[in-house]
Parts: C-alpha cells; sequence; structure tokens
C-alpha cells in the first residue's frame, strides 16, 4: 500500500512500530527528527509519501515535481528504510519486492544518505531487483566520526588529536575563556531561548549561506531539550556578545554535531576551535559519550577531530519499463563506457 498525506505535523501513530525508540543512537529514524522535519523543513510544494510495504518495511519518501526522493532534509545525517524490529532477511526481501511493485511505472526514485552496511539492507535490494527494479549506487557524501575508548577520557581523546590542532586549543582556549566564558544549555526554560537567539546571532553574521528552512533550527533545539537529548554551546565575548555557537544531539551515547558557526571578524581567535574542544571534553567527562559524529562532508576541519570516516551512499530505483527509467539506465550504461575507456574505476 502506498499512502500519501499531508501529514503537516505529525507521523500517523502506526509508524510507531518501525520508528527508533528514544533511547535508541538512531536518532535519525526517531518520531522527534521526523515530525519536527515535516513540520519545519519541507520544500515549498513538496509532500511526503510512505511506503508501506507489508506491515515489516515503511520507507519515508518525499514527492517533489512529480518524482520521489527519501525523506531527507540538508540536516539529515542519515536516512533508511524502516523496518520492524528484527525483521527476517526473507521478509525484509518481500518488502523489497512490494516496495518495487509500489514505485512500477513511476520515474526513477533517488534514495541518500544511505549506510551500506546497514542491517537488512542488501535484502531489501535482492528483493527489489527480484521484482525487476534497477538499482544503482552512487558516493553521496563522506562521514568522519570517532570512537571513544572507555577509560581514556578527554586526555586520552586529545592525545590523539593532531599536534597543531593541541597548540590552538592550548593557546586560544587561555585567550578566549579570560576574555568572555562559554555556556551549555539543555533543558527548556529562559535560558534555552536566550541561546536560541545567541545562535541565530551568530549564524546571521557567519560565512554560512542563508538558512533554507529558517525555522528548522529553533524547532529542533526545543524539542530535543524537552527529551534531554540537546547540548547547545554558547561561547560569550567580553562585552556579552556570542562569538561562536554550536549544538549536538546526544542519542544512545553517540554524540551528533548537527550545526556550529562563529563570526566572520572573529576567526583569528578560533573562536570555534575553542568551543568545539570545550563542548566534547563535557560530552566525555559529564555525559559519557562513546562516539562523536562530525555530519555531513569531508571539511578539513573534521578530520583534525576525527580519524575514522565513512561513506554514505545513494540508490536510484529505476523501472525499465517506464520511460525516464530506461533513460537513466541508458545514461549510466553511457557514463560507464566513458569510464571504461578513460581507465575509471567502475
Amino acid at each position: 500500500m502506498l499512502l500519501s498525506d499531508r501529514m503537516a505535523e505529525a507521523l500517523p501513530a502506526w509508524c510507531d512500530a518501525h520508528l527508533a525508540a528514544p533511547d535508541s543512537p538512531d536518532f535519525f529514524a526517531s518520531r522527534l527528527w521526523y515530525d519536527t522535519i515535516l513540520a519545519h523543513a519541507l520544500p515549498p510544494g513538496a509532500s511526503p509519501v510512505l511506503a508501506r510495504c507489508g506491515e515489516r518495511l515503511l520507507v519515508p519518501l518525499l514527492r517533489q515535481g512529480g518524482r520521489l526522493t527519501a525523506l531527507v532534509t540538508p540536516y539529515s545525517l542519515e536516512w533508511r528504510p524502516l523496518p520492524v524490529e528484527n525483521a527476517a532477511d526473507g521478509a525484509l526481501r518481500d518488502a523489497g519486492q512490494a516496495l518495487a511493485r509500489l514505485l512500477a511505472r513511476q520515474p526513477p526514485t533517488r534514495l541518500e544518505a544511505l549506510d551500506a552496511e546497514a542491517p537488512g539492507m542488501e535484502s531489501m535490494l535482492e528483493g527489489l531487483r527480484m521484482a525487476g527494479m534497477a538499482v544503482s549506487r552512487f558516493q553521496h557524501f563522506g562521514n568522519w566520526h570517532e570512537a571513544l575508548a572507555p577509560g581514556d577520557g578527554w586526555p586520552g581523546y586529545l592525545a590523539g588529536r593532531p599536534s597543531a590542532l593541541r597548540s590552538t586549543i592550548q593557546r586560544r582556549s587561555a585567550a578566549m575563556l579570560k576574555r568572555g566564558h562559554a555556556t551549555l544549555h539543555e533543558a527548556p526554560g529562559v535560558g534555552l531561548e536566550r541561546a536560541i537567539l545567541a545562535y541565530a546571532q551568530v549564524r546571521a553574521q557567519s560565512w554560512k549561506p542563508q538558512e533554507p528552512f529558517p525555522d528548522f533550527d529553533a524547532a529542533l533545539l526545543r524539542a530535543t531539550a524537552a527529551q534531554g537529548k540537546l547540548r547547545l554551546g554558547v561561547l560569550w565575548g567580553g562585552e556579552g556578545q556570542p562569538i561562536a555557537a554550536q549544538y549536538w544531539v546526544l542519542s544512545g551515547g553517540r554524540a551528533l554535531l548537527l550545526k556550529l558557526a562563529h563570526l566572520r571578524d572573529e576567526k583569528a581567535g578560533s573562536p570555534g576551535t575553542v568551543l568545539t574542544a570545550w563542548m566534547i571534553r563535557r560530552l566525555i567527562e559529564v555525559d559519557g559519550a562513546h562516539a562523536l559524529d562530525f555530519g555531513r562532508g569531508d571539511d578539513a576541519y573534521k578530520q583534525l577531530w576525527c580519524s575514522q570516516r565513512r561513506q554514505r551512499i545513494g540508490l536510484i530505483l529505476s523501472d525499465p519499463w517506464h520511460p525516464a527509467g530506461l533513460l537513466q539506465l541508458a545514461r549510466q550504461a553511457a557514463q560507464r563506457g566513458r569510464d571504461l575507456l578513460l581507465g575509471r574505476p567502475a
């Protein structure tokens, strides 16, 4: 069954069997995450679509301009189809076939931010192929992360960082924290609302482009604070003005960095580095985080804080019997031919 619904505020209650539990490390499969993006991060003219494949698999999608894509945002670090807990490989293979039937005779569907090693992924893809759906992969983005060894604490983590970063943290932290101070905001209240305004002020004066969904950050900050998952840090200057801000979500022991920014004019003092070090130390020493995740992309600064990289992939699901699907497959075949002639890896 394919369900299309505006769902302006929240997922239907029957989705709960497929969603991650509140204490799970799988934050991007939680109700909190999906309800926030449905309410505050849908592109104009787009509508959410739920592909319910039997009773075992739910695939959250987005319809825009006549095409289906994964229900992701610029803020999504991960996305995946949502099986019920402990779904067997055979059931997921059947669900993959059901999904192929739902997508038949439609233009190609693009899925993004996938973990190729996610449990059940290969079984679902096998079912799609068995039902005649062509599946092609592409490289989506790199994700830098760091597993934190128990007992190492902040000193152990810091010892594993490049010497240049350790030196910057030592020198700049002393100067910045002598001039101002840092604050942490975790719970709803007046302090959080002030910090939300500070974050918005910093971002507006940073190097970052205009926010595509202006209401999203504040909504997510309030929602995660209500569940005790938020760690929002603000670095204040001597005049009481915010000069850097960033927020993390703590989910099942994973500390996920979603957003960070600092004032463009304060770059020379490394306020972002100072605040990141201050936040990570607290995440380790106070919250007992066992892993750090720096989100989307291969930005150079992420490789200073994390030593491990994994590749997130995308999939294009094409029905060969649809004209757009046939055209997509022809383009892919032509690209493979060009790559072969140029000696590029497949």
